[in-house]
């Protein structure tokens, strides 16, 4: 079973989206430079349906989204609970943030809005950085899936500009 040791509301993590985000604990991946070691751990709530929807039902009137923040022990239960959750809430996107580079193939992704994949490699950058490994997908309308990673350093570039506004 998924645990999760902590969540919150979250603006930058899927592009236009108000986003409840669940920070799911034991990470397999437990990359070099990662800013939130304490997932490694198994430790935490039970992560399942009831716990979901008390989640959603304290915030939905706030959020258009909801992100799995990791998952990759068990990436089929991830994927089982986004379709839950969207049957039981169509208007909600769906977002995974996997630390993985490739989803594996028996994990149906249909459920998902949004997927990031890509170990966090600090050389390299987060998704904002113009060298980052890691891509963020869309699924589009049609069920074409675009890689988005641009809007994360346009992004950027605009709250850089606010915080420094040019005289």
């Amino acid at each position: 079973m998924l645990k999760f040791a902590n969540f919150d509301i979250v603006f930058q993590e899927v592009p236009d989206e108000v986003t409840l985000a669940i920070n799911i604990s034991n990470c397999p991946n437990q990359c070099p430079g990662c800013h939130s070691k304490y997932l490694w751990d198994n430790v935490g709530y039970d992560l399942d349906m009831e716990s979901l929807e008390n989640l959603v039902g304290k915030y939905k009137s706030g959020i258009t989204c909801v992100c799995f923040m990791g998952g990759d022990a068990d990436p089929q239960e991830v994927a089982n609970l986004a379709r839950q959750l969207k049957s039981h809430h169509d208007n909600l996107k769906m977002a995974w943030y996997s630390g993985k580079n490739e989803l594996p193939q028996n994990v149906s992704v249909d459920h998902f809005d949004y997927i990031k994949v890509g170990r966090y490699v600090a050389e390299l950058g987060p998704l904002d950085s113009a060298t980052t490994n890691q891509r963020m997908m869309k699924r589009l309308a049609d069920g074409r899936v675009k890689d988005i990673t641009e809007w994360f350093r346009k992004n950027k570039k605009v709250v850089e500009l606010e915080k420094n506004p040019i005289d």
